[in-house]
């Protein structure tokens, strides 16, 4: 995955979140494009602070937020 592909509050939040970031990269690309894909609903900072946040507790299920 590019890193021009994540949007750039996404990767700002992301950065400020090591657990979150490193369960992120532990995970499929296709993960990834999942997790992705659900920024775009986001509309505020703190909102994506509790979508990176949810990273965290996120499972194989493909549960998130």
């Amino acid at each position: 995955m590019d890193r021009e592909e994540m949007p750039i509050g996404f990767s700002m939040a992301l950065a400020m979140n090591p657990e979150a970031m490193q369960k992120f990269a532990m995970l499929s690309e296709d993960k990834k494009q999942k997790i992705i894909a659900g920024t775009h609903t986001v509309r505020s900072k703190e909102e994506m602070n509790r979508y990176v946040s949810s990273i965290v507790s996120y499972d194989k299920t493909d549960y998130l937020i």
